[in-house]
């Protein structure tokens, strides 16, 4: 039985690949002082930086579940089988209204919870690519995801705390002090939800906070691939290449500028830097 691919706009991954690999994407949403748009398609990440800095009210919502039912009867119609995975449940409703959306529909759909975000999310689409090709059924598909999960490991360096302070996830003054000191907050996904550690003040005091706390993660392992996505910071993208990819290349990694969705809550400046170990 055939197997199709459906994921939401925020893993990053070149439009070339999803289309190259028939990838189907059910975009997010934004609100612009009340007007809506779709993620990527009517709005760059380029004019969501300078509206934010533009001071312009954003915010950001998971797709509609008619947008998921319409596109699963759609791609089952043939009776191929569904691989629908989205980013992190922690972070959005989007992975929640998928598997709604999957018991609303005669096709046979599997959703499945990334737990991530970025190229968190883009690696594990790139190895269900490589799954479907070689063969495996979706349960194997699913048990390898879990432990593909295991195996990556994502940092985010926000750029600006005015979109954290708008959105409540940081108090007002806390958030100006920030933002007057020129603070980096520094985190990790766990689990799924943004864990912030550490309060940097600069972008290289912050690459060295990753490099030392990856130790125990890279422990008995090789760093195999590195995604870094950034919000119009090309500086800290060339610092995080000194940092971890050698004179040869290596490991392999992959860039790109992040989506508006991302971009909206990270503010200009942002770095997302992805591990994925051996």
């Amino acid at each position: 039985m055939s197997k199709k691919i459906v994921t939401d706009s925020t893993s990053d991954l070149p439009q070339e690949f999803l289309k190259e690999h028939d990838i189907h994407v059910i975009p997010l949403n934004l609100t612009i002082d009340g007007k809506s748009y779709i993620d990527q398609v009517d709005v760059s990440s380029e004019e969501v930086i300078q509206l934010i800095e533009d001071d312009i009210d954003i915010k950001t919502s998971q797709p509609p579940i008619g947008k998921f039912i319409e596109m699963y009867d759609e791609l089952g119609k043939d009776g191929s089988e569904i691989i629908s995975i989205h980013m992190t449940s922690g972070l959005s409703g989007t992975y929640q209204t998928a598997y709604q959306a999957s018991q609303m529909t005669d096709s046979k759909v599997t959703v499945i919870d990334s737990k991530s975000i970025s190229y968190g999310l883009g690696f594990q689409l790139e190895h269900i690519v490589k799954w479907i090709s070689e063969g495996h059924s979706t349960e194997e598909i699913v048990e390898k995801v879990k432990h593909l999960q295991s195996n990556i490991k994502v940092y985010v360096v926000i750029g600006q705390l005015t979109q954290l302070i708008k959105g409540g996830r940081i108090g007002r003054a806390k958030g100006m002090i920030g933002n007057i000191m020129r603070l980096k907050p520094t985190g990790t996904l766990e689990d799924g939800r943004i864990n912030l550690m550490s309060n940097p003040r600069t972008q290289k005091a912050s690459l060295q906070f990753i490099k030392k706390d990856l130790v125990n993660f890279l422990e008995n392992h090789s760093l195999k691939k590195i995604g870094i996505a950034h919000a119009n910071a090309l500086d800290f993208v060339e610092k995080s290449k000194d940092q971890f990819i050698n004179e040869d290349g290596l490991p392999e990694y992959e860039l790109s500028f992040t989506t508006p969705v991302i971009s909206t809550h990270t503010g200009k400046g942002a770095i997302g830097l992805t591990f994925l170990r051996s």
